[in-house]
């Protein structure tokens, strides 16, 4: 059956709804055939579905007895496969029961009267069902409930007057795909914290992979290009290959973008020099320091151009969780023993892209350490790690898409562990 819009001038509240271009409003009674009956054998078996085999929620699920049509042909309801079945009552409204009937044995079913039944016209059922337990919909029928506190029910007309909207038939089914999509995601997260810190961290790892291969956000062929970055450092510099990066990107090593050393070997004999606070590895965490412990020693006039770190820096751990990283974003300054690589840039960079490559190489395992026992990641080693070079205000661009996602999910990540 095909629907045939006709004027109409609804003596239900008119509901202002805005609906996109080539959307219209129109009543429900316009969609689909209310309370429709059916004839069938007296020996049929079919589906018998009292209020309690409805589930509440967004699942649309139901069950059904099975009985013969001669039990339940008066007195009940009665639908079909594909109908709609939508709870007239206090608190079961509220509690979105509504259902899409299927599987009723021989294609019919009977039920509660407290189900209002609406038959689907050349329309998507399931687009529907989500719109009627939509918050718009419910608050549109508790507005006219009617009858003692705890058996009221919804007024006719949000089943026949009400304007709701008509998407074309196409949207209505690329509505439901999204609608589900998302839901399988929430599904997710119902069943279970330890699936939902699963999806988190692969989508982190997703947004870095996205990030340094200049696939997160746009190129601006106004920016520009990373070439003239590197010329700064060396005009004699001539581009070559990009590798597998965007126009405009260069593919480098971190010794061409960073000057680096290590900090000062601790030696109990070696007391010249002022007593200095400094970071060991168990004070680094990934973007982040511990200064529960802060310990101290000697660093004399000339060590400490090479072991204090200022604002800006980008301390890398050479052992123990090798390549582990932050940015020292403090106002004061500090100093760092020999297991921590301090990284300066030698140009204008975007310290925290740096931060999250090298952040994406270790999760890639792209990042290891060399030695018998206990590995380290040697200056040798680090400065020959090879790195994408972005245009400046791309990398400004990245840094912040990325923190925006980030700050997304470490929300999602911070309710997990309430």
């Amino acid at each position: 059956m095909f629907i045939t819009l006709k004027p109409h001038t609804p003596h239900y509240e008119n509901v202002p709804f805005e609906v996109p271009e080539g959307w219209q409003s129109v009543p429900v009674s316009e969609l689909f055939c209310l309370n429709p009956k059916s004839e069938i054998t007296d020996a049929t078996s079919v589906g018998f579905i009292p209020m309690a085999c409805v589930n509440d929620g967004f699942s649309g699920n139901h069950q059904f007895e099975e009985r013969i049509w001669k039990e339940v042909k008066k007195g009940y309801c009665h639908f079909q496969n594909g109908d709609i079945g939508i709870a007239k009552i206090s608190p079961c409204f509220e509690n979105l029961k509504s259902t899409i009937f299927q599987n009723l044995p021989n294609n019919y079913g009977a039920g509660t009267t407290e189900l209002v039944i609406l038959r689907p016209l050349n329309i998507h059922a399931k687009f529907y069902l989500y719109l009627f337990k939509s918050q718009w919909y419910i608050s549109e029928g508790t507005k006219y409930f009617k009858g003692v506190v705890g058996q009221q029910r919804v007024h006719k007309g949000i089943f026949t007057d009400l304007q709701i909207p008509l998407p074309p038939l196409v949207e209505q089914y690329r509505i439901v795909a999204e609608i589900e999509k998302w839901f399988a995601l929430i599904d997710q997260i119902e069943q279970g914290k330890t699936g939902l810190q699963t999806i988190v961290m692969q989508t982190k790892s997703k947004i870095l992979d996205l990030a340094i291969h200049g696939k997160l956000v746009p190129q601006d062929p106004n920016d520009e290009p990373a070439f003239e970055l590197l010329k700064r450092i060396n005009p004699d510099f001539t581009p070559c290959d990009n590798g597998h990066y965007p126009i405009g990107w260069l593919e480098t090593i971190l010794g061409e973008l960073f000057n680096h050393n290590t900090g000062k070997a601790l030696n109990s004999s070696n007391k010249e020099g002022v007593m200095k606070d400094y970071l060991t590895t168990s004070n680094v965490y990934w973007n982040k320091f511990d200064f529960t412990v802060i310990k101290q020693m000697p660093f004399k006039e000339i060590e400490l151009d090479k072991c204090t770190v200022t604002k800006g820096d980008l301390l890398v751990c050479e052992g123990g969780d090798i390549g582990r990283s932050a940015i020292w974003n403090y106002d004061y300054d500090i100093c760092i023993q020999n297991h921590i690589h301090r990284l300066r840039p030698k140009i204008d960079l975007c310290v925290p892209f740096y931060y999250y490559t090298l952040a994406y190489l270790k999760e890639n395992n792209l990042i290891g350490g060399k030695g018998i026992g206990l590995l380290g990641l040697s200056s040798n080693a680090l400065h020959k790690i090879e790195m994408p070079l972005p245009p400046l205000t791309e990398q400004q661009r990245i840094v912040q898409k990325i923190e925006e996602l980030f700050s997304v999910l470490d929300n999602i990540q911070n309710a997990l562990e309430v």
